[in-house]
């Protein structure tokens, strides 16, 4: 899927397919597994593998990895599922690390 080129988006930066609106963004504040990540209400151009319990930095989650539709390079997670209920935001949520995107239209 190609989002409008009037839109600031995110996209990867091994093949340059769209990933996200910044519209979409909600925090800037996030750590992938390897570096700084965004987290993202909806992403497009996102392949999911399976699910699994992981115990990241705020406690226990399910979360399912996820990678781009073009490339196959694995760009970050899903959250399914968060155990403490001051983590429930996340859910069906994404994190994209910053190390995997590049910013494309109209940011000045």
């Amino acid at each position: 899927a190609l989002l409008p080129r009037s839109h600031r988006t995110y996209s990867c930066v091994h093949c340059r397919a769209h990933l996200a609106r910044h519209e979409e963004l909600i925090s800037k504040s996030f750590q992938g597994s390897h570096g700084r990540a965004y987290l993202f209400n909806s992403v497009v151009n996102v392949g999911c593998g399976p699910a699994e319990q992981r115990l990241l930095l705020t406690g226990l989650h399910s979360v399912a990895d996820i990678f781009c539709q073009s490339c196959k390079t694995t760009l970050g997670w899903k959250y399914e599922q968060a155990f403490e209920s001051s983590q429930k935001y996340k859910e069906g949520k994404f994190i994209i690390e910053m190390s995997h995107m590049v910013k494309e239209n109209g940011w000045d």
